[in-house]
């Protein structure tokens, strides 16, 4: 990238989206790496009559997913995705990663060449021949840019209201790690960039099933000591799907925010949590709770374990990883809730272990 100012774009304008270009436009306003201005592409929705990027750009508030909160005068909301992205030096993706294909088939040939990505995005996608593709790949492949990743315990509401909390970022270029962080990081709002990309990704997409686990365990009335063992037996699974799939991965990656920290604050406190206790407690779908709890937002856990268990059938390896297989069979009707802890009762983690004691 070239030593000017850099335009910076905003894809996506969800509740996350939407708390990032709240830091990202108070970055860019003050920071002389960077162009004033920040675009935000945003679907355009009808909200009482008027369209959502007005109201955005009129009030410098996003009334549907970010209520309550202002946005800077800065960041200019775009319903069109080309014409927001078009000039931009650094790409921020931040949408439900089913659309992601889509998005930059539309992006094809009309972005810079020089251009970066940074994915907000957690999920992966369904591969050919029975395997699973990084959203970041995906990005990288269709659009021939660089992509790097950003992940952590960072419930959107919560960063927008400024308490404090950690992020990761996982980027190998040496030079371009610093400007990402200095685009991001604010006082309430700490940035660690690791070079171990693949991980960083991975956990951001797998913590959302294990999520799914811990709202069961919520929604069956199970306690504390249920959940505590769900949340490490999930973890247990994440490390060794990337051990497995993805060797080479860094052990300590996975005690940054995008590991351990973002498994707990999303088993406690995200959106997949919450409609999995909904879906045990009322007995509606999930597609039923996602229309009525999540005002347009769409939930990732479940789409999350179709694509993970997609790849472990077609390895034969579900019964290697009981609580990714348990969630899925679930959250497509092929078990009964009820059955989740029976399910995981005698995983592999369980066994007799030695431990050797060190001077």
């Amino acid at each position: 990238m070239s030593d000017s100012k850099k335009k910076v774009c905003i894809i996506g304008s969800g509740n996350w989206g939407s708390a990032i270009a709240k830091i990202v436009g108070e970055n860019a306003a003050k920071l002389d790496s960077f162009h004033n201005e920040v675009t935000m592409y945003v679907y355009e929705e009808m909200i009482d009559g008027k369209k959502l990027t007005e109201i955005i750009n009129e009030t410098h508030e996003n009334v549907k997913y970010l209520p309550g909160h202002k946005l800077p005068p800065n960041v200019v909301a775009i319903p069109d995705v080309t014409v927001a992205a078009t000039d931009a030096d650094i790409l921020i993706f931040v949408i439900p990663h089913q659309f992601i294909r889509r998005i930059c088939a539309t992006l094809l040939g009309k972005i810079k060449p020089t251009a970066v990505g940074l994915s907000l995005i957690k999920g992966f996608d369904k591969a050919e021949g029975g395997g699973i593709d990084l959203i970041s790949d995906i990005i990288s492949r269709l659009l021939k840019i660089q992509v790097c990743v950003l992940m952590g315990a960072n419930l959107a509401n919560e960063v927008a209201e400024q308490n404090f909390c950690e992020t990761t970022i996982g980027c190998k270029d040496r030079q371009l790690a610093p400007l990402l962080r200095d685009l991001i990081q604010t006082h309430h709002f700490r940035v660690v960039v690791v070079d171990d990309v693949n991980t960083v990704e991975i956990c951001g997409a797998l913590k959302n099933i294990v999520a799914c686990g811990a709202g069961f365990v919520d929604g069956l009335k199970l306690g504390d000591n249920t959940k505590a063992a769900v949340i490490r037996l999930g973890l247990m699974e994440m490390i060794k799907f990337v051990d497995l799939f993805y060797p080479g991965c860094q052990v300590t990656t996975f005690f940054e925010s995008c590991g351990v920290a973002d498994l707990i604050t999303t088993c406690y406190g995200g959106r997949n949590r919450k409609i999995s206790e909904a879906f045990v407690t009322t007995g509606k779908s999930i597609e039923e709770l996602e229309k009525e709890m999540l005002n347009g937002q769409k939930l990732q856990g479940p789409f999350t374990a179709d694509e993970v268990n997609y790849m472990l059938k077609s390895k034969n390896l579900e019964e290697k990883f009981p609580l990714f297989t348990a969630v899925h069979k679930i959250c497509v009707g092929e078990m009964p809730v009820s059955k989740f802890i029976d399910a995981i009762r005698f995983h592999p983690e369980h066994s007799v272990k030695e431990t050797q004691a060190t001077a």
